[in-house]
């Protein structure tokens, strides 16, 4: 049941939708069964309708189906419009015929989207595991669809305990992610997602490194006090500038926030958080993007209800309790 209701773009290679699409009778089969399909918006017109790429003939979705509005908002066009070029997903409503005789499936990506919310979103709990795919991106956080183009919020304080200035410090639309449920609102729908509790606690990050290593990182941040380095997305350290660094060393530092720096582990300090680094050599580059590394299985487990990050014993506390 759940992996009917897959983000968009999920679904659109796998072998039973392409089957379905390859001819008219597996279209009308579709319709019978009320199947869930994807294909690829290519175009909206003048009326705000969808016009989809099923292959063996066309497609449209009514602008009245494009979008299932929550609590009777008014949909806006750039919903509609903003789908045009990306996969849609949809049910195979009828099969009519255009002024040319050519058959033309209605569609109605409002009626997956409805379907999705009854059978898989309205059960989802605080704790849950989920698939997601970044849609896009705001200051604040990752908008990130949760099944058949339905989104939800992913806040920037979320994302990492490491922190970042924006969500594109990290992620990219078009990611698939695994998230975990932050929260479930039911009188409005609105779900909101947690990233970080999947990345490892302080321990599991701090294993991966040992005193003496030098390590590439990315500088996250320049204080008067020292350089924050993230070591991984849950990980990061402070290297203390020298005594002697003048304005010149601090503005070239602060110009590669974002970047790879190399740094020479110099303490692990478990009972209080806390990494020593030294700065080896900065990176003017690209801007640097840490790999994600899932330190729990999505496949095992499904579900969480308390996380915590610091290590047992010190005096500053980093929990989720769901």
């Amino acid at each position: 049941m759940e992996n009917l209701y897959l983000p968009e773009g999920c679904r659109i290679s796998q072998f039973f939708n392409t089957e379905a699409l390859a001819t008219p009778a597996g279209i009308e089969k579709a319709a019978e069964n009320g199947d869930i399909l994807e294909a690829t918006a290519l175009l909206c017109d003048r009326e705000m309708n969808l016009h989809v790429d099923l292959g063996c003939m066309q497609g449209m979705i009514p602008r009245c189906e494009v979008v299932l509005a929550q609590n009777g908002e008014a949909v806006k066009d750039i919903a509609v419009i903003s789908r045009v070029g990306k996969p849609v997903c949809f049910t195979v409503e009828r099969i009519t015929r255009n002024a040319s005789g050519q058959p033309v499936a209605v569609l109605s990506r409002k009626n997956a989207q409805r379907r999705c919310v009854l059978h898989r979103l309205s059960r989802l709990c605080a704790g849950d595991i989920i698939p997601v795919r970044v849609t896009h991106l705001e200051r604040f956080g990752a908008f990130c669809d949760v099944g058949c183009g339905i989104c939800a919020l992913l806040p920037l304080d979320c994302i990492s305990v490491s922190r970042i200035s924006h969500p594109h410090d990290r992620l990219q639309p078009g990611m698939m992610l695994w998230c975990t449920v932050r929260a479930v609102d039911r009188e409005s729908g609105r779900i909101t997602l947690s990233l970080r509790e999947l990345l490892g606690t302080w321990e599991q990050n701090a294993a991966l490194f040992c005193t003496g290593q030098t390590a590439a990182g990315i500088i996250r941040s320049v204080e008067r006090y020292g350089v924050f380095v993230e070591l991984t997305p849950n990980l990061a350290g402070l290297a203390e500038l020298r005594p002697d660094a003048d304005a010149n060393t601090v503005a070239r530092l602060q110009a590669c926030v974002g970047r790879y720096t190399g740094v020479y582990i110099k303490s692990i300090q478990p009972d209080r958080m806390k990494i020593k680094l030294v700065l080896i050599d900065s990176y003017r580059g690209e801007p640097a993007h840490a790999e994600l590394r899932y330190f729990i299985d999505p496949e095992q487990t499904t579900h969480l209800e308390h996380w915590r990050y610091s290590p047992e014993g010190t005096a500053k506390v980093i929990e989720t309790v769901f």
